[in-house]
């Protein structure tokens, strides 16, 4: 086994990995980045662009069955060729993959380990049975990978997750998703507009992200218009019968026939990639789950005895699971562990204001941390509907339902959560006003075309204004 000595050992080559090797690289340390499986992000590989290439191919059949509203006939029966949906969503992830690997292959040769990484101590990783990596500083950034209770196991082939939808040959007849979160309502409507019977149940009552109670229940019954969503469902047996499943819902009156569907997929969750680390070999702190503490501002891990050299970025930590956030996270990560490295102070790194995006129809958008995070008594709410919205009926797609957060004592925008159309363009104009800190009145002086969605925001906002001045500093509620 050869033995490096190096500044900074970043282990993972996702996302964060690879933006934490190269901040590292920038601040003048030497730097390795170590890869125990197959190269290419999340995101690429089974995340955020299969899912909206999936996605994609529901729109157009959905646009395709509605068109007869606006005149337009195209004549004879819709056809969807499942092979041919998944054969363009597996040539384009391919290709997304792509330039992920080409990212990878610009790093010089020697920079690049193979091989399950583990620590021997704080500062020591051992890669496989070959080499041993002395650093003065370690990124952890190994991602994440889809996770299901082990009783599913049962269901042997008949069990998929959101990293085996896109591996399929053909779309088939029935799904019946298991978690009404974020990748089970993308899939459960997608899969559902192609053609596939679907039902998205869950357990708690939780959709999506949204923590507002009427944004949710808005949300609730715009679903279920178009696919069977419980998000309480009470599933009293779910077992195999021959090449399909048998799914029982106490819901049902009576004693039902079990509804029988080809797959399950399991979108109950992610869990970081630290258990087989070797975390126990160093004196790091964890949480419930084995998940390293850590400083969000600096990325720092928390360790029991003194001053960590350990930094965690992107998935692995499980704060922000989210793309734009694992980069800026691996930033902040490789940049403090070259700061260490070389004898610099740690600092601080840049958060941007939380955004979040469903890419339902409507979508879901979420911007500030949602109104769960908000203190009752201290907010104001501002009501939009889009059923009468001006573009939004003239598009047809005049289901949505917005509101937004304001702090009467300061007049400062706090937030929103949506279910709307074009909700990734209105969650991304309210996160830039949020991380401004604007106040609503600032908000309104901006410039709103017209016919646009946009408007709907408008009336919010307005809505927000005219409750805010009725209210008394440091009394608002929410209405």
């Amino acid at each position: 086994m050869k033995t490096l000595k190096i500044d900074v050992a970043v282990i993972g080559a996702g996302t964060a990995g690879l933006v934490a090797y190269r901040a590292a690289k920038r601040e003048g340390a030497s730097a390795v980045i170590v890869e125990g499986g197959d190269y290419g992000t999340t995101c690429a590989r089974v995340g955020c662009m299969p899912s909206k290439l999936l996605i994609a191919a529901a729109d157009a059949a959905h646009a395709v069955a509605k068109a007869p509203a606006f005149g337009v006939h195209a004549g004879g029966v819709i056809r969807i060729d499942g092979r041919e949906v998944i054969d363009r969503v597996r040539r384009e992830r391919d290709r997304f993959v792509g330039f992920v690997l080409s990212d990878v292959e610009s790093i010089p040769g020697a920079d690049r380990i193979r091989g399950h990484a583990r620590f021997a101590d704080n500062h020591t990783i051992t890669v496989a049975d070959h080499t041993c990596v002395e650093a003065k500083s370690v990124v952890i950034a190994t991602g994440s990978r889809a996770d299901y209770p082990d009783s599913f196991k049962e269901l042997g082939e008949r069990l998929i997750t959101s990293d085996d939808v896109f591996d399929l040959i053909d779309l088939p007849e029935s799904v019946a998703v298991i978690g009404p979160g974020i990748i089970g309502l993308e899939l459960g409507q997608a899969l559902h507009r192609l053609g596939v019977r679907v039902v998205v149940l869950g357990r708690g009552g939780r959709i999506g992200p949204l923590s507002d109670p009427e944004i949710r229940d808005y949300a609730l019954a715009v679903f279920n218009e178009e696919f069977t969503l419980e998000p309480d469902a009470q599933i009293t047996h779910m077992r195999r019968h021959g090449e399909q499943v048998a799914i029982g819902r106490a819901a049902h009156a009576g004693e039902p026939e079990p509804e029988y569907f080809d797959y399950v997929l399991a979108a109950t969750g992610r869990t970081p990639n630290v258990k087989d680390l070797g975390l126990e070999k160093t004196t790091l702190k964890l949480d419930a789950k084995g998940v390293p503490l850590f400083d969000h501002a600096s990325t720092r891990t928390e360790c029991a005895d003194g001053a960590s050299p350990i930094f965690i970025a992107g998935d692995a930590g499980n704060f922000i699971p989210l793309l734009h956030e694992a980069a800026d996270e691996g930033r902040i990560a490789g940049g403090n562990a070259a700061g260490l490295a070389l004898g610099q102070q740690i600092k601080s790194g840049m958060r941007r204001a939380p955004i979040g995006v469903v890419f339902t129809d409507p979508q879901i958008g979420i911007v500030g941390g949602g109104y769960h995070l908000l203190k009752p008594g201290a907010f104001v709410t501002g009501q939009a509907s889009f059923e009468d919205q001006g573009r939004s009926r003239i598009t047809l797609k005049n289901k949505g339902l917005l509101h937004v957060y304001g702090d009467p004592a300061t007049g400062r925008f706090l937030g929103a959560e949506m279910l709307a159309p074009a909700a990734e363009h209105l969650s991304h104009l309210l996160s830039w006003a949020l991380q401004s800190k604007m106040t609503i009145e600032q908000m309104l002086g901006m410039p709103f075309y017209h016919p646009v969605v946009e408007e709907g925001l408008r009336t919010a906002l307005h809505d927000l204004a005219v409750k805010m001045r009725a209210s008394r500093p440091g009394l608002g509620k929410a209405a």
